[in-house]
């Protein structure tokens, strides 16, 4: 992936290196966001946003739809405090949208195993919606454990532990504006 200059401006000592910068995250959400605005045109779209990793792209992405599409928030865990999966899904927040009849976009940050998405997806069908369909900014392709059908994906990256864009560790980095991959003695407190 490209650099870009304005990472320079942050202390990179934590980071392996940037895997997807700034600018490639802007080129690709407008590219995305061209073929979602085509794909639900005319439609009654609610874009559901994954908390706390989705913020960043959920805001970016939701600039580049119809004023028609409307927002809600979900936050769901199956992580805890650790940087694994544990299979485990809990509803932190539920929607507050009616689902009947919508056609439900998932906007997500990254997937990984894919077990939470995997749930969620189940859960958000079973409401009634019209249809219930995901764009993930990342894919972390070798890392998936579920067989998941992802309308609109960004970037497939390596199963590197990455923050940046949304994406935390110990809700620490969410607000850079690239994603990196974290140096593993970060994470494992060496």
């Amino acid at each position: 992936m490209e650099e870009n200059p304005v990472d320079a401006h942050y202390d990179m000592d934590d980071f392996t290196k940037v895997i997807v910068s700034e600018n490639e995250i802007s080129r690709k959400l407008d590219e995305l966001g061209e073929q979602i605005r085509a794909d639900y045109e005319g439609r009654d779209v609610l874009l559901v946003g994954v908390l706390k990793g989705a913020v960043m792209v959920m805001a970016d992405l939701a600039r580049r739809m119809p004023p028609s599409f409307q927002m809600d928030w979900m936050a769901v865990s199956s992580y805890g405090s650790g940087t694994k999966s544990s299979g485990v899904v809990r509803i932190l927040k539920d929607l507050d949208t009616d689902l009947t009849g919508r056609d439900v976009l998932i906007v997500e940050d990254v997937i990984d195993s894919g077990i939470t998405l995997h749930w969620l997806l189940g859960n958000l069908r079973s409401r009634g919606a019209a249809s219930v369909e995901v764009m993930s900014l990342l894919r972390k392709p070798d890392a998936v454990q579920v067989e998941l059908d992802v309308k609109y994906v960004g970037f497939d990256i390596p199963s590197d532990f990455v923050v940046g864009y949304g994406l935390d560790f110990a809700e620490k980095y969410r607000t850079l504006p690239f994603v990196a991959i974290l140096k593993p003695e970060v994470y494992q407190g060496d």
